[in-house]
């Protein structure tokens, strides 16, 4: 499995609208995507605009085809400009 972790902070003045598009992607990729089976976005209970995501895909392969899906291109050309800061992470389950 291969494991991916996200880490954003969002803009104040666009964590509504940043949230609300996150949580779409998440169900699309879930829903859209056979090789998608975890798509997690979770917030920190005292800062909305600290975003994490836990996602899992069955291989690298799958998590390349969630990058090149119609619904991660237009949230990713969406939401560039309301992200502050974003770390990713790789990971492989053992």
């Amino acid at each position: 499995m291969h494991i991916v972790t996200a880490r954003f902070h969002i803009a104040p003045e666009h964590r509504e609208d940043f949230l609300r598009e996150i949580k779409a992607n998440a169900s699309r990729s879930v829903e859209h995507e056979p090789g998608c089976r975890q798509f997690d976005v979770c917030v920190a209970p005292d800062d909305a605009g600290h975003v994490f995501l836990y996602e899992v895909y069955d291989d690298r392969a799958a998590f390349d085809a969630h990058l090149a899906s119609a619904h991660f291109q237009r949230f990713d050309s969406l939401t560039t400009d309301w992200v502050v800061s974003k770390q990713v992470e790789r990971f492989e389950r053992v």
